[in-house]
């Protein structure tokens, strides 16, 4: 696990807590897991998939009802991350507002983190 002990890695805004558990009814499934990978243009991309449980390694955060499993790769590259659902008139959909995001596509599809350098030293501790 990465972060701090006693403080969750990610929030979610009512927004984002609304629609993850209204997904998770719908869908009939245990949460999302969130996770990064390779691709686009900026070099990496946030996923989400349905999940019935979680994996051993997830970092697992619940919030008013709504369950995110947070991949294990992703958790260095995720914490401090809040969570957003926002809603247009063009488009609809999940938004990261992440201090970690040291560039993003024009598209805002694909994002570049920050080095591991440059991440904050004193938020990210592994404690396995």
């Amino acid at each position: 696990m990465f972060g701090i002990p006693g403080k969750s890695p990610i929030s979610m805004t009512p927004n984002a807590i609304r629609q993850i558990t209204r997904l998770m009814d719908k869908e009939g499934r245990a949460g999302l897991r969130i996770g990064v990978k390779k691709g686009g243009c900026a070099g990496m991309e946030y996923t989400m998939d349905y999940v019935d449980q979680a994996d051993p390694n997830d970092e697992v955060v619940t919030q008013d009802g709504a369950c995110v499993m947070i991949a294990p790769m992703a958790q260095m590259f995720l914490f401090g991350t809040e969570i957003d659902y926002e809603t247009s008139l063009l488009e609809s959909g999940f938004r990261f507002n992440n201090p970690n995001v040291a560039d993003a596509c024009g598209c805002g599809e694909s994002i570049k983190f920050k080095d591991v350098e440059e991440l904050d030293p004193d938020a990210i501790t592994t404690t396995r």
